[in-house]
């Protein structure tokens, strides 16, 4: 199963371009717990909101940026497998793997609110001001509206022709939508409006920076923070969050 899941995967290497054009340098790390297995990621008022997967260990937390220290969190309970989390006025609105299950939570304390259905898998969740976006796990990217949680139109992502898939934690950043590929290291920038790719970065040396000890701890986690234009990156199982700068 294993080797049928790596040859996929070179497959797709096939795909993506041998060296991404958006170029980023570091600009400092921060301690994060390598025990959360990253599954959402999103900055708000000082503040970083992280859900973990994995049955019997999905959480949502409120994490101070500069120590990692878990400021306040929630178990999400079994048998659900927590995945994209996304701020919505004062809710906080969460996904899971593969029951088609959604959760509202209050913002501020995490208490429940409600929940909601959705078909297929969910993986990712970001927000444009005007709708929540989600990933699936495949090429393409549904927008929800915000407070009925129900699904308003998709957009397909592709790259010179052809679909990008494994999309995975989202996050929008002015005016575009990054999105983790998962089990690769590059994060790709597109299009709201039509799905088309425009480029690329390559995070592989944040990997090895990472301290992540496992396969399955790939880079996942995207966090902007408007207000001071700074971005945050981080992965499954990584014992460092690294702030990024991009530029030409």
């Amino acid at each position: 199963m294993r080797r049928a899941l790596f040859a996929l995967l070179g497959a797709w290497l096939l795909i993506v371009p041998a060296q991404a054009e958006t170029r980023w340098k570091l600009v400092r790390s921060y301690p994060h717990d390598p025990g959360a297995f990253t599954e959402g990621l999103f900055y708000h008022d000082g503040a970083l909101y992280e859900s973990t997967g994995l049955e019997g260990e999905s959480e949502i937390r409120k994490v101070d940026p500069k120590s990692g220290k878990v400021l306040a969190r929630r178990i999400v309970p079994r048998p659900y497998f927590g995945e994209g989390i996304v701020n919505w006025k004062d809710r906080l609105i969460s996904l899971t793997w593969r029951h088609r299950q959604g959760f509202v939570w209050k913002l501020d304390d995490f208490s429940p609110v409600s929940q909601f259905r959705y078909e297929g898998e969910g993986w990712g969740l970001t927000q444009d001001g005007r709708s929540l976006i989600m990933s699936d796990g495949t090429a393409q990217l549904r927008f929800l509206d915000p407070e009925g949680l129900t699904e308003e139109r998709r957009i397909t992502v592709t790259w010179n022709g052809r679909l990008v898939e494994r999309l995975n934690e989202l996050e929008y950043v002015k005016g575009e939508i990054w999105a983790n590929i998962w089990y690769d290291t590059h994060i790709v920038r597109i299009d709201p409006r039509t799905g088309a790719v425009i480029d690329w970065l390559d995070i592989a040396p944040l990997l090895k920076a990472s301290g992540a000890r496992d396969s399955e701890a790939v880079a996942n986690g995207i966090a902007y923070d408007a207000k001071a234009d700074r971005l945050f990156v981080t992965g499954k199982n990584w014992a460092r969050l690294f702030e990024i700068r991009v530029g030409k």
